[in-house]
């Protein structure tokens, strides 16, 4: 809209209310094409100085000292601070190509994997279990069975199947475990953060990885990412040592 043609259209009090308040106000609205009309521009600026009446006759009435008022304006004006607190932070982040570069190269087996599994496990407390369910399963026990049976994760429920994987997702130990064995091998028992792992390979395919240029723009995007949260974190750290906090979790 250029500055001829945005009119001024009302005024309330000597609040002005201009066409492109009244386009502001269409942009907001979900079924906004309904008012793309002439007789709608009215609909729509009758409704504005309708509100400005309202507004007018709320502060005569005093109700912007109203003590539920007040207490949800502040709630407001909190989530407002923190969500431009945070936007402060980040507006001083920046990248260029040469880091979305760099980042790739360091971190293209998980942005762009080249190799995807399909594999399954058993997770136990004791090395002690592990080694008796390995043993149930070399004797016959299937080991989808033996999941639903011993396994303490929730893949349980689906005989101890993770889907499709991409490398790097996993744990180190589990990611060490599942490539000591071939498709339809079974490890021995795995120890991680989490306790032990009996794995089964079902799948392993490479995956042909796409041209860098191709998939720039969502590197740069994991990139940005990863760079504002290590700016909040940081500034977390920072500041954090001037504020008393207290957990109860």
């Amino acid at each position: 809209m250029t500055e001829d043609n945005n009119k001024l259209l009302a005024e309330v009090n000597g609040k002005k209310i201009y066409t492109s308040d009244v386009y502001q106000l269409m942009n907001s609205i979900e079924d906004r094409e309904r008012f793309n009309s002439e007789e709608g521009i009215k609909i729509l600026a009758d409704e504005m100085v309708n509100q400005e009446i309202l507004l007018k006759d709320a502060y005569d009435e005093g109700l912007d000292s109203d003590e539920e008022f007040v207490k949800e304006l502040d709630l407001v004006k909190t989530n407002m601070l923190k969500n431009y607190a945070m936007h402060k932070i980040f507006e001083e982040v920046s990248i260029d190509d040469d880091e979305i570069k760099n980042y790739y190269e360091e971190n293209k087996e998980t942005i762009n994997p080249q190799v995807l599994y399909e594999a399954s496990h058993i997770l136990v407390k004791e090395r002690e279990t592990a080694e008796k369910v390995k043993k149930q399963i070399e004797e016959g026990l299937a080991f989808e069975d033996a999941a639903k049976k011993y396994s303490i994760d929730p893949s349980k429920e689906n005989g101890g199947s993770l889907g499709k994987f991409p490398k790097g997702v996993m744990v180190k130990e589990f990611q060490e475990g599942l490539d000591s064995i071939e498709i339809g091998e079974i490890s021995s028992p795995v120890k991680s953060q989490f306790g032990y792992h009996i794995i089964k390979l079902t799948n392993k395919d490479n995956v042909e990885p796409p041209i860098f240029e191709e998939i720039k723009s969502q590197v740069g995007q994991r990139l940005m990412m990863a760079k504002r949260q290590k700016a909040y974190l940081d500034k977390l750290a920072k500041i954090k040592k001037d504020v008393e906090v207290k957990k109860y979790y």
